[in-house]
């Protein structure tokens, strides 16, 4: 087993885990260092495609090229025996709670949950999010918020990742779950989530591109989570608008403090009014309420 790992400042969180996700073509882990400011984004492939030197090279010339300028990096590449790799995560991802409602901890960890806490086993490394970013835990949090006791209440969750919010969403009470994701490892690797925390009949993930989506839809969610780039959630703002119910609440998170001016004057333009907001180092997150107002597509 290799570990393949770039550690940068955390405002080029969103370059780095682009371009090792890219050339690597596997989801990274992310731990971030709130004290130094720091983000590493790692992966583990079992064996590499291309040799070590063609690989460095590779990430280190589309760090260089990257959009919004060159990035600076401390790049790690080397042999790893696999149980040093467990051992790794085990001594940096812990347990963590979202309030008294969702222990979300990785499968080694013999934590209990408090009365009423409903689990979900998460182990970093083969998921695309493990609750402990910033952007994820918001959605968490929201999710939690927002639910009703004793009211049917639907949840879409758009960019499912490793299906972490839809597993919440399902042993919070949500019903019926939908989720779905551009990238087919993603939908793989939440489907088996979905299995492992027994909500496979709730929650049954599939492969769908967001911009492929007609504009309307029939069907309508009380609660949608976006967990997605500031370019497409502006691009396909009306479509998640019209998938909302009125008085529903849309969840968005994965945005760049400096970019979420721009994301909620379009929401806003859509009749949607921004009902929460918490900003965490260079990630701004919203969570959205429509009101009467969008044409709606029965």
């Amino acid at each position: 087993m290799w570990q393949v790992s770039l550690t940068t400042s955390s405002d080029q969180e969103e370059a780095v885990v682009h371009c090792l996700e890219t050339i690597l073509q596997i989801p990274a882990a992310i731990y971030v260092d709130a004290l130094k400011g720091k983000t590493t984004a790692t992966v583990y492939p079992s064996t590499l495609r291309r040799a070590p030197a063609v690989i460095t090279r590779e990430l280190k010339e589309a760090l260089r090229q990257f959009p919004s300028g060159p990035v600076r990096v401390r790049l790690t590449l080397k042999k790893l025996p696999r149980e040093n790799w467990a051992e790794s995560w085990k001594r940096h991802f812990k347990p963590m709670e979202i309030g008294r409602h969702l222990l979300i901890k990785p499968g080694w960890s013999r934590r209990r949950p408090l009365p009423g806490q409903r689990v979900i086993l998460l182990d970093p490394g083969l998921s695309f999010g493990t609750g402990h970013h910033a952007t994820t835990s918001f959605c968490l949090e929201q999710l939690t918020a927002c639910r009703l006791p004793r009211t049917p209440q639907s949840l879409l969750d758009i960019g499912t990742g490793s299906g972490i919010l839809a597993i919440a969403a399902a042993k919070l009470g949500y019903s019926p779950v939908a989720a779905f994701d551009f990238d087919a490892t993603a939908v793989r690797v939440s489907r088996e989530n979905a299995r492992r925390n027994r909500v496979r009949d709730r929650v049954q993930p599939r492969r769908q591109d967001l911009t492929r989506l007609p504009l309307a839809s029939r069907q309508q969610w009380d609660v949608i989570c976006a967990n997605l780039m500031a370019d497409l959630l502006a691009q396909e703002a009306e479509k998640i608008c019209l998938r909302l119910k009125p008085g529903g609440n849309l969840i968005i998170a994965g945005v760049l403090k400096r970019e979420f001016r721009r994301i909620r004057d379009i929401f806003v333009n859509f009749r949607l009014t921004l009902a929460d907001s918490v900003v965490t180092r260079e990630w701004q997150s919203g969570r959205f309420l429509r009101l009467p107002g969008i044409s709606d597509t029965q």
